[in-house]
């Protein structure tokens, strides 16, 4: 008899107890377990792996495949509020039923014939949504790697085309000290013969080695594909195909540009077996939405969200606040893990930001609230201290974001970044709607 749970939470809570480590390196056990559930794919796979941009170019995809006609199955990771967010089917996001049903069937594999294999949470959970996809007669599978490649739990599933997004330094515990390593480390979700496409401007030497050494079809930015853009519109240019006057990407800010250009020459590469149309490629990529990628909430003050928390993405946020032009303050509400390369973070950000509001996260690898002043201090004192701002600290996402709007003027801006815990704290109760205190008073 194997174990069953009457809630997804329930199932979530067994997930976690089960293996002693967050992340176990080496696929043997997922893939043992993945044989016994004779898990296989019968539409093409595309694999997504970066540091950023993951989660963006898997919604472009998925836009511009719903827009086509065609049945897309989507794997993210992680969640912002609830863990059913991590799979949509036919653009839907799918339901706790469906995930239980493939957890039961993941887990009677896992302890098939007494020979039981441990697995850690995120690969019992992934098994799980690669079994539901499995059953789902897609026309597409689109996959985001969870960490890294070459060792994640979805490289398990041969990819029919690989992308490779911008790579910037994170996870270094695991994946390595410098881009180079870190590149090759994503790589591995490369397969020979088949097409993979490096979005990122100046990738690694690693990756394009990695690609040459195995034999992979590489489409390289810049040389195989590219964009260009005036104020109105933007196009795209690949091998034998060119979309031009095309609206720009519903997801703000100037890097989805590169995620939208990777997505397209993906579609370029796998033209024969899954055409689109240049209407779907327009309509696709203007309707594509995703929270917390760069999300600006109307409303007064104006609020953003973004999942930066990495020097990478937290200097891409602060190119896109620029581009925002003047507010009379920002306010920043912002937890991270411990384990962040912060200084530049703060560097970088530090000078749009007039309050700090610094909070603790749900995690046990979350940094503190006070450790984050500490450190922001830290990197004040290194700069000299130019200008006087104010911090303080809060026991979640959600108090933080109240002493926020509590202070703020209806023209600020607040800006809630950091860790998906961060953003996915403040939309708890769906997407707050800000009316300052002071309007008519």
């Amino acid at each position: 008899m194997h174990t069953t749970f009457p809630t997804l939470d329930a199932w979530l809570a067994y997930c976690e107890r089960l293996h002693p480590q967050n992340i176990a390196m080496g696929l043997e056990r997922v893939r043992e377990v993945a044989q016994r559930l004779a898990l296989r794919f019968d539409c093409p796979v595309i694999t997504v792996a970066g540091t950023n941009g993951k989660g963006s170019t898997c919604a472009m995809l998925e836009a511009v495949a719903l827009q086509s006609g065609y049945k897309p199955g989507v794997y993210t990771s992680p969640h912002l509020v609830h863990f059913e967010e991590r799979c949509r089917i036919g653009g839907e996001i799918c339901s706790a039923q469906q995930l239980m049903s493939s957890f039961e069937a993941v887990e009677s594999a896992r302890v098939q014939g007494g020979n039981e294999i441990q697995l850690t949470y995120f690969e019992f959970t992934t098994l799980g949504i690669l079994h539901l996809l499995s059953q789902s007669r897609l026309d597409v599978a689109i996959l985001e790697v969870g960490l890294g490649g070459r060792l994640d739990a979805t490289n398990i599933i041969d990819t029919d085309c690989a992308i490779i997004t911008s790579i910037d330094i994170d996870h270094t515990e695991l994946l390595g000290k410098d881009r180079e390593t870190i590149g090759r480390e994503k790589a591995g979700i490369m397969r020979a013969g088949r097409p993979v496409i490096v979005s990122d401007p100046v990738a690694p030497q690693s990756v394009i080695d990695h690609a040459q050494e195995i034999g992979a079809e590489l489409w390289q930015f810049g040389k195989d594909f590219n964009f260009s853009g005036d104020k109105q519109q933007w196009g795209w240019a690949g091998r034998g195909r060119r979309y031009a006057g095309l609206a720009y990407p519903a997801l703000r800010g100037a890097n989805q540009l590169v995620n939208a250009a990777g997505a397209l020459a993906a579609f370029e590469a796998l033209r024969e077996r899954l055409p689109v149309t240049a209407q779907a490629v327009r309509t696709g990529m203007a309707m594509v939405e995703l929270p917390g990628r760069f999300q600006i909430v109307p409303g007064q003050p104006t609020l953003v969200l973004d999942v930066a928390h990495n020097p990478h993405s937290v200097a891409a946020l602060t190119a896109n606040l620029d581009a925002m032009g003047f507010f009379p303050r920002t306010h920043a509400v912002f937890g991270a893990m411990a384990d962040k390369d912060l200084a530049p973070m703060f560097a970088k950000v530090g000078p749009l930001v007039d309050r700090w509001y610094f909070c603790d996260l749900p995690t046990p690898r979350a940094d503190t609230a006070a450790g984050l002043q500490q450190k922001w201090n830290a990197v004040q004192m290194v700069a000299g201290g130019r200008r006087e701002v104010t911090t303080s600290l809060h026991a979640t996402p959600e108090l933080a974001l109240q002493a926020a709007v509590a202070a703020a003027d209806p023209a600020d801006r607040i800006v809630v970044f950091g860790s998906f815990y961060t953003v996915g704290g403040v939309l708890l109760h769906g997407t707050p709607r800000l009316q300052a205190k002071h309007l008519g008073e």
